[in-house]
C-alpha cells in the first residue's frame, strides 16, 4: 500500500473509533442516569453492574454501527475536501476509483468486525443486557411476559398465562399430550418453576388426568418435581429471543420453531439475515458517504453532515418499516432485510458516478 492508502485508511479507522468512543460514553451516561435509581433500590452488585454496562456498550455499538460509520466517513472526508486535499490527490493523476480503494479496505476491516459482533458477541451481550433488565430494572408486573400457547412437538401443546423472568417461573401451566389425534393425558399446575441447580421443573398444585376408555385416572400432588421434553425458553413468549442467540444456535432454533409452526418465524429469520446484511451495508454507506462528502461545498462540512444524516435517517426508516412488515405479516424476511441495501446500493452507484464526473 502507498502513502495515500495508509493516510486515508488511518483517518478512516481512527475517526470511526473516535466516533464510537465519543457517543458510547454519552449513551452509557444517559442510560445510567435513567436507571440508577432502580439499580440502587434493588441493590445490584457492583460487578454485575459493570458487566451490564459492558453488555450495553456492545449492544449499543452494534445497534448503531452503520450510523457511526456513515457519520465518521462524512466527517473526515469533508475535512479532506475543505482542505482541498482531495483536489490535490486527483490533480496528481490519481483516479477517483483509486482514491476510493483505501475506503473499501477500511470497510472490509469494519465489515469483518461487524460479522464477529453480529454472529457471536452481540447475541451474548444482548442476553446479559436483557437478563440484568429483568432481574433489577423491570417491575414485577413488567417482568412477566404475556400468555403463551405453543405446540412443542408433534404430540404436545403447552400453555402458560404469564412468565416471570426473575424467578424462571410460569403461572397456570397446562400440557396436553395427544396420541393418534386423541388426548392421552393432560397435566396442569398453578405454577411451574425451573430449578437450574437440579435441572428439573417444580410444579405447585400438580394435577394429571389420564384418559382411559373406561374411567379417567386422576393424580394430584401439592408439589411435584419432574422433567419435561421442552426447554425453559419454550415457556418464554419473548419476541426478542432471537437477539440473544448466536448464529449456529439461531439457525437450530429457527429449524425447531418451523417444525412447531411458530407464528414468529418471520421475526426470527429477520434477525438471522441481518447478521449478513449489516456488513454489506457498511460498504454501501461508505461509498455513499465518500460520494457525498468528497465535493467541496459552499456551506462547508455542515451541509455534508446534514445531507448525510438525512440519508442515514432514511436508511434507518426503510430498515424499520420493512422489518416491522416482515415481523408482523407474511412479508418475506429476506426481501425486508435486503431491499434497503438494494435501494441504497443503486443510490450509491448513482452518487459515485456523479462524484467521478
Amino acid at each position: 500500500m502507498k502513502i495515500l492508502d495508509w493516510y486515508i485508511l488511518k483517518r478512516y479507522l481512527l475517526t470511526f473509533l473516535m466516533m464510537i468512543l465519543l457517543f458510547i460514553p454519552i449513551g452509557i451516561t444517559v442510560h445510567l442516569a435513567e436507571k440508577i435509581g432502580k439499580i440502587l433500590e434493588r441493590e445490584a452488585p457492583f460487578g454485575e453492574v459493570m458487566v451490564y454496562l459492558l453488555d450495553f456498550t456492545i449492544y449499543f455499538a452494534h445497534l448503531l454501527f452503520p450510523l457511526f460509520l456513515f457519520l465518521s466517513v462524512i466527517w473526515f472526508t469533508s475535512k479532506l475536501a475543505n482542505n482541498t486535499e482531495i483536489v490535490a490527490f486527483l490533480s496528481s493523476g490519481v483516479s477517483f476509483s483509486r482514491f476510493l480503494r483505501p475506503y473499501l479496505i477500511g470497510a472490509t476491516i469494519v465489515g469483518l468486525i461487524s460479522i464477529a459482533l453480529g454472529l457471536y458477541l452481540a447475541p451474548n451481550a444482548s442476553k446479559g443486557f436483557n437478563d440484568f433488565q429483568y432481574k433489577y430494572l423491570k417491575s414485577k408486573k413488567n417482568s412477566q411476559s404475556q400468555k403463551l400457547f405453543k405446540q412443542i412437538n408433534d404430540n404436545e401443546i403447552i400453555y402458560v398465562s404469564s412468565f416471570d423472568a426473575n424467578r424462571n417461573q410460569a403461572l397456570n401451566f397446562t400440557l396436553e399430550h395427544f396420541e393418534n389425534d386423541k388426548l392421552a393425558y393432560k397435566i396442569s399446575a398453578n405454577s411451574i418453576r425451573y430449578i437450574e441447580e437440579d435441572s428439573i421443573y417444580r410444579l405447585r398444585n400438580y394435577f394429571k388426568r389420564t384418559v382411559n376408555n373406561r374411567e379417567d385416572i386422576l393424580e394430584t400432588e401439592r408439589k411435584k418435581d419432574t422433567v419435561f421434553g421442552f426447554d425453559l425458553e419454550d415457556l418464554v413468549p419473548d419476541e426478542y429471543i432471537a437477539e440473544t442467540l448466536n448464529y449456529v444456535a439461531l439457525k437450530r432454533f429457527i429449524s425447531r420453531e418451523e417444525k412447531r409452526g411458530s407464528s414468529n418465524i418471520g421475526r426470527y429469520k429477520l434477525e438471522l439475515y441481518r447478521k449478513w446484511s449489516l456488513p454489506v451495508s457498511v460498504f454501501i454507506l461508505t461509498i455513499i458517504a465518500v460520494a457525498v462528502s468528497s465535493i467541496k461545498r459552499r456551506g462547508g462540512m455542515g451541509v455534508n453532515l446534514a445531507f448525510g444524516i438525512t440519508i442515514a435517517m432514511i436508511f434507518v426508516f426503510f430498515d424499520k418499516v420493512f422489518g416491522t412488515m416482515a415481523a408482523q405479516s407474511d412479508f418475506s424476511p429476506l426481501i425486508a432485510v435486503w431491499f434497503p441495501n438494494a435501494i441504497f446500493g443503486v443510490l450509491a452507484i448513482i452518487l459515485l458516478y456523479n462524484a467521478k464526473r
